[in-house]
């Protein structure tokens, strides 16, 4: 079970202000996407979660522990960080790059629970096939799989994503966020993803965050979160919307003129 949580969290490039008082909680076994438009705050609102950047003003807890007590090994055991662009690695096989997902839990060898960790969640991904081939023989869809692979292979309580379906087809945008939201579901961890596309927020997310300037403009269900007003107010954007099977779906029309 993970509860994190942030408050008042404020972050600057070199004095320019990026997020402003940013506050949430996430639960155990949610799925959160953070929205917003360019330059709004959301990748660098997960890098602020994860420690990659520190926040000038704030805090971030896990179960209540101020993160910068925890080492990076202890966060790592914790949460788990799928970057964007994260397709530039050295060209090692599938199994070695999901292996490296074991690395938190190493001391001094890797040992056959880490081995058979590896095979499960090949085997949960449905990437088994691919394990010894090289990683850059495969196709975008398939890196995104290997790359949420060796993210589940660290064990963690929480996922985070940063725009995991860039440049991916609809078929393997579909693909990556079904399994991801599986995961969270089958083992009761949290994810939160930053998401360009609204209505795939619409579609999986049980909570959305909508940023605007680095703030947080609304938060709440899709159903809450999605309507015209909010849209228009943040995206500056004319919407229809269509609901179908209890999900919101936005039709952009126009940009408002200014």
């Amino acid at each position: 079970m993970i509860r994190l949580s942030t408050k008042n969290l404020s972050f600057k490039y070199d004095h320019i202000p990026v997020l402003r008082n940013v506050g949430f909680e996430i639960q155990e076994s949610e799925i959160v996407s953070i929205v917003g438009p360019n330059g709004s705050g959301k990748s660098t609102l997960l890098k602020c979660i994860n420690k990659i950047l520190r926040p000038s003003e704030g805090l971030v807890t896990i179960n209540g522990k101020d993160i910068n007590s925890l080492s990076q090994k202890q966060l790592a055991k914790l949460v788990s960080y799928v970057p964007q662009n994260s397709f530039h690695i050295f060209n090692f096989t599938v199994f070695d790059i999901v292996l490296l997902g074991r690395r938190p839990h190493i001391d001094w060898s890797i040992s056959n629970r880490d081995i058979q960790i590896v095979f499960k969640v090949l085997e949960l991904i449905g990437i088994s096939h691919l394990a010894g081939r090289n990683f850059d023989e495969l196709s975008g869809g398939e890196k995104q799989k290997v790359i949420i692979a060796r993210a589940l292979c660290q064990e963690p309580q929480l996922l985070l994503f940063d725009e995991p379906t860039s440049n991916l087809d609809i078929k393997h945008q579909l693909e990556i966020l079904g399994i991801a939201i599986n995961m969270v579901k089958q083992k009761s961890i949290s994810a939160v993803m930053a998401l360009h596309d609204l209505n795939l927020a619409s579609m999986f997310s049980d909570r959305i965050i909508m940023l605007k300037e680095g703030s947080i403009f609304t938060v709440g269900s899709p159903e809450i979160v999605l309507t015209i007003d909010n849209i228009k107010s943040v995206y500056e954007v004319e919407t229809i919307l269509h609901n179908e099977s209890g999900k919101k779906f936005i039709l952009p029309l126009s940009p408002i003129s200014t």
